[in-house]
């Protein structure tokens, strides 16, 4: 095996090519959600751990990215971004930033679900998410936490929320999701078939050679966006990443 030196050690060619592999797969998917809607999540100040949870509530419907991330811009726009300007803009108001943001399919249905879950939060944390996460016992213990916060958070909108706090919030160990394991696998990332063993396997990858600034949350995102847009719905002939999947490779 050949192997080069770099600042953070020796590596092999192999990893190299994966690494590469990988800062095209976020260059031409994007990186995390909440970078793109300009949430500073690294700075883990209360108001934008909340801003992210307002996004993945947006995003867990089964709603186009679109359409989640131009409602975003309008709760932002109204300046609706924490849990009591929720409550002060009542039921009707959410209703009205939503349809602005082309979110009518489920405008009722959220409104009711922001209002309560906003509601026990300012009632059991103070508003406050980084309260929530300091009294969680571990990881499975978050993920209960935040689905306890009212009806409609579910796995899919606790694993959004999570899964870019990785290695921000120290409980924050959601397992990787489908669409990311299955672009995962099929860019040869991982054999692993177990979510658990991927994400381990993903990390320890991650980890072994620079990144050139991304956190790892970047790359899961990424996978994401190809797994769910591609992937899934087999388009692999217009795939950003065809030249480098093995399932599009003659």
């Amino acid at each position: 095996m050949r192997t080069c030196k770099t600042s953070g050690g020796t590596v092999s060619t192999s990893e190299i090519a994966q690494q590469g592999l990988r800062m095209k797969l976020v260059k031409e998917l994007g990186g995390t959600y909440s970078s793109a809607l300009d949430i500073n999540l690294a700075s883990m100040e209360s108001e934008e751990v909340f801003k992210w949870f307002l996004a993945s509530v947006l995003f867990g419907a089964r709603i186009g990215e679109s359409i989640a991330m131009n409602t975003y811009k309008e709760f932002e726009k109204a300046n609706v971004l924490s849990a009591e300007a929720i409550l002060e803009t009542e039921w009707q108001g959410l209703v009205d930033i939503l349809d602005q943001g082309g979110y009518v399919r489920y405008d009722f249905k959220t409104a009711t679900k922001l209002s309560e879950v906003t509601r026990t939060l300012k009632e059991k944390y103070e508003g406050d998410l980084n309260r929530l996460h300091f009294f969680a016992k571990g990881g499975r213990d978050l993920e209960k936490k935040l689905q306890s916060l009212g009806k409609g958070i579910g796995p899919v909108t606790v694993n959004i929320f999570l899964r870019e706090l990785r290695d921000i919030w120290e409980k924050a160990e959601p397992l990787l999701s489908e669409p990311a394991l299955l672009a995962a696998g099929n860019l040869k990332l991982t054999q692993a078939t177990d979510a658990a063993v991927a994400l381990k396997e993903l990390k320890a990858m991650w980890e072994t050679t620079e990144q050139g600034g991304l956190r790892f949350s970047d790359l899961e995102a990424a996978l994401v966006r190809l797994g769910k847009n591609y992937c899934r719905k087999k388009k692999c002939l217009v795939c950003p990443m065809k030249e480098e999947c093995p399932k599009t490779i003659k």
